[in-house]
């Protein structure tokens, strides 16, 4: 009987002492102090604090950028509203380049009727006098010589032109397959990293174009989303594009992203600048 009462009253004073550490916080935090727990407890609730502070600047972040993209909005609009000004402007330039061609054209032809009745001149002159005649010859001899000349230079010129338009083109064609040849490169070695790493090839996307800013490779794996920027010989305003692009990238995937250049003619100072960016980079 002894032994089963002494059970019973240690039930008993378990279960009391369980119900005030449930209902009586500064009795929980006694016994929480006493066994090494209080000091946790207190930083517990500080991180609290924080992380609430933290949330509360978050969200100040979020509505400072909203209120930035709507000033933007509007100044686009401005901007729209002043092209459409100046779309009239130069309609209303255009006919008045117009009616000037067309005095022009009347005048020309009153040039031409004067010119004819100086040819009449000129020709009298000739009958009177034998020297200006032949200083007439010469001078035709002359302008007929110039009009070879001009036409060979006209002739020049359409060839010039001709050959800046082909290489205009072919710079435009080079450096498309510049990128697309370091494209396939650098997409080889980041696939094999990338596997390395014990991450899944997801998708890959060359030339992909988010909110009006051009990627040129785009490979995203299971964990992150690795943004490339392939320049022959970039700059430091390429690494600032590209960090930008990360931003955006970031919104709208919502997984790490790991920016990267990729180049042949990279200075050491652009180097520099990209690592201490937290930018990769990968030479060729």
């Amino acid at each position: 009987m002894g032994v089963a009462s002494n059970s019973v009253d240690r039930e008993r004073l378990k279960q009391e002492f369980l119900e005030l550490l449930k209902s009586d916080e500064e009795f929980r935090l006694a016994v929480a102090g006493l066994i090494g727990y209080g000091e946790i407890l207190k930083r517990f609730d500080r991180h609290e604090e924080e992380l609430k502070r933290l949330w509360q600047s978050v969200e100040k972040l979020r509505e400072d950028f909203i209120s930035f993209i709507k000033d933007q909005e509007k100044r686009w609009e401005e901007n729209n509203r002043k092209w459409e000004e100046n779309i009239k402007r130069w309609e209303e330039n255009s006919r008045r380049w117009e009616e000037n061609n067309r005095r022009w054209e009347e005048n020309n032809k009153r040039w031409e009727e004067n010119n004819r009745k100086w040819e009449e001149n000129w020709r009298r002159w000739e009958e009177n006098d034998k020297k200006w005649e032949e200083a007439f010859k010469r001078f035709e001899a002359i302008e007929r010589t110039l009009l070879v000349y001009a036409e060979i230079l006209r002739e020049h010129a359409k060839r010039l032109e001709a050959l800046e338009k082909r290489v205009s083109r072919i710079e435009f064609e080079l450096g498309a397959l510049t990128e697309a040849t370091f494209a396939r490169f650098v997409y080889e070695d980041l696939e094999r990293f990338i596997r390395e790493s014990g991450e899944r090839i997801v998708s890959r996307r060359r030339g992909l174009r988010v909110n009006g800013a051009e990627i040129d490779l785009l490979i995203e794996s299971d964990k992150s989303i690795y943004i490339i920027e392939i320049k022959a010989r970039p700059k430091q305003k390429h690494i600032d594009k590209l960090l930008k692009k990360a931003e955006v990238i970031q919104k709208i995937f919502g997984k790490p992203i790991k920016p990267m250049l990729a180049g042949v003619y990279i200075g050491s100072e652009v180097e520099s600048y990209a690592r201490s960016s937290g930018v990769e980079v990968y030479r060729y």
